[in-house]
């Protein structure tokens, strides 16, 4: 790592996904800051954690990984929680660095997916597997034309209401209760 720019996927190997994502925002903040534009870190952040969220398994333990399966890292480690508190040996695996294209092809939604690129491909794809999209992200509910899973988009606050008289949330169920 002496000669020439830095190889990212040699800083993952070598120095982790941290000090990965740590040069990734330093380098790409340079570029942007070259031109006279600010972005605060937390969006550069975001897409960076996306390029970092699968794993590929070098080690299956006793879960139902597959050797060299590549994962979301949510799943592993949900599957190796069960996996340890069930007493089996949990997965091993090494973080993944994928291009923005691959990581916003390979997400877990299809709608979101297939809005990107590739779209034939990725909509036959899920149409072959019979996939199923749960609606659990910004993208595709915007696409479907629904409420963001954000705010009073969140179903927690979706059915709650103001009562005028004491300027309190009430949600339909107690309505008729407390302000009939």
């Amino acid at each position: 790592m002496t000669e020439g720019s830095a190889d990212p996927h040699e800083i993952l190997e070598i120095l982790g996904p941290t000090a990965l994502q740590e040069f990734l925002l330093s380098e790409i903040q340079k570029v942007y800051r070259m031109q006279g534009v600010t972005i605060n870190d937390k969006h550069i952040e975001v897409i960076i954690s996306q390029m970092l969220r699968k794993v590929r398994i070098s080690d299956p333990g006793d879960t139902e990984f597959f050797w060299g399966e590549q994962i979301e890292r949510k799943s592993f480690m949900l599957e190796n929680e069960r996996i340890i508190e069930a007493g089996g040996k949990p997965a091993e695996g090494e973080p993944i660095l994928l291009g923005i294209t691959k990581a916003s092809i390979e997400t877990e939604s299809f709608i979101s997916a297939a809005s990107f690129q590739e779209t034939t491909r990725v909509l036959t794809d899920a149409s072959t597997l019979g996939k199923i999209d749960d609606l659990t992200g910004f993208k595709e509910n915007v696409i479907m034309g629904h409420l963001i899973p954000a705010g009073t988009g969140l179903p927690l606050y979706r059915n709650l209401k103001i009562d005028t008289f004491g300027n309190e949330f009430v949600s339909d169920d107690d309505t008729d209760e407390e302000v009939g």
